[in-house]
């Protein structure tokens, strides 16, 4: 029996982060007899997928990451894990340091070496942040073979505008969202000890400066006030969950905001949310918006989010983040009352635009020469 072909993909850690979700998303659906995944990460605990990687065959190699131990160690562990395995590709996922795990496969000879762009912000400013911004992207260049991107807007962000990029749409399994059961929204209230009129405001991400917690906690303050039945459900973890909570307190929403941590069934919870609120400093896609929509489930979304993950349901508004809080709370309200789209149209509109998750899989593929 011939061994699987293996390929490599370097990310910080394995949590339920959109980059991370779109790689086991894949990872399920290919033919793991012929292709095998495994991950090098930066971080020492485990990861939420850690497991289920494993059990699918895949192996995970921990490396201190390139701001702990500079960029002459950081190559030197890299080529380490990929000397030692014959891997046909190796896939890179962190954004403006994916060039250092692609000139670490150069050294070892591997074919497919790719960077992916999953953002399109770069946080340092002034001369030497774009100094450095220039010197990862021209590291990228002489040691990457193919160039990969989320959208348009990420692909421009890392790569430039000269560059040519396979822009690989962030697919989702669509039957997840669309068949979760018609009575996830109820069990949720249950579990979650809600009134049943209450109105429920989603948010699925990590507690982060980019995902702007701070503007959507503006939000439902007002709302508040004009409705009290108004209940935010934040899900995910992340270095400003306790920031957010003590700010939860200073509001005085402690009876309007659930902090509900990682979560598994993502799909029950998305049926479960009257609206999807996205109020992002920044993102390279944003693949939560898409399952919103999978499932139904009206968003509001800050403009700054790239508009192809508009599905065209009618389901997504974007407004610009300078807009006043009362605006996005009339928009909110709005979106209340917005028909829910038949599932035989969802299914159409999302597989027609590139995002069914079986289709993606035969582009990745073609990534890494198999």
């Amino acid at each position: 029996m011939v061994s699987a072909k293996r390929v490599l993909h370097v990310v910080s850690s394995m949590e339920r982060g959109g980059a991370e979700t779109l790689i086991m998303n894949i990872y399920r659906q290919i033919d793991r007899e012929r292709i095998q995944f495994d991950f090098i990460t930066h971080s020492e605990k485990p990861g939420d997928f850690d497991h289920e990687i494993q059990v699918l065959g895949g192996r995970i190699y921990r490396i201190p990451s390139l701001g702990t131990t500079g960029p002459f160690r950081y190559v030197k562990a890299l080529v380490e894990v990929m000397s030692t395995n014959n891997y046909v590709a190796v896939h890179a996922h962190t954004d403006f340091q994916s060039g250092f795990p692609a000139l670490a496969a150069k050294l070892c000879k591997i074919k497919h070496r790719i960077c992916h762009s999953h953002s399109n912000n770069w946080l340092q400013n002034g001369f030497k942040g774009l100094l450095m911004l220039k010197l990862l992207q021209f590291l990228i260049k002489i040691s990457a073979t193919k160039l990969c991107s989320c959208s348009e807007e990420a692909a421009q962000f890392l790569f430039g505008g000269k560059t040519q990029v396979h822009i690989l749409k962030n697919g989702i399994n669509i039957h997840e969202f669309l068949t979760a059961d018609t009575k996830s929204r109820q069990q949720i209230f249950e579990e979650l000890h809600l009134l049943p009129n209450s109105k429920i405001i989603g948010h699925i991400g990590r507690f982060s400066e980019s995902k702007n917690h701070l503007f959507l906690l503006k939000v439902l303050k007002q709302l508040v006030k004009k409705d009290p039945r108004y209940v935010a459900l934040l899900v995910g973890d992340g270095p400003l969950r306790e920031s957010i909570e003590l700010e939860v307190e200073k509001l005085g929403l402690e009876h309007h905001v659930k902090f509900l941590g990682v979560r598994s069934d993502i799909p029950a919870l998305m049926k479960a949310f009257d609206t999807f609120l996205f109020p992002s400093k920044f993102e390279g896609f944003g693949i939560v918006l898409l399952e919103a929509q999978c499932a139904g489930t009206p968003c509001i979304a800050a403009d700054t989010v790239p508009k192809s993950t508009d599905m065209g349901l009618g389901l997504v508004t974007y407004l610009p983040l300078g807009t006043r809080v009362d605006k996005w709370c009339q928009s909110l309200e709005s979106s209340l009352k917005i028909d829910q789209p038949n599932q035989h149209s969802i299914f159409n509109s999302v597989s027609k635009l590139g995002f069914n998750i079986h289709d993606n899989v035969h582009d990745w593929i073609k990534l890494y020469g198999l």
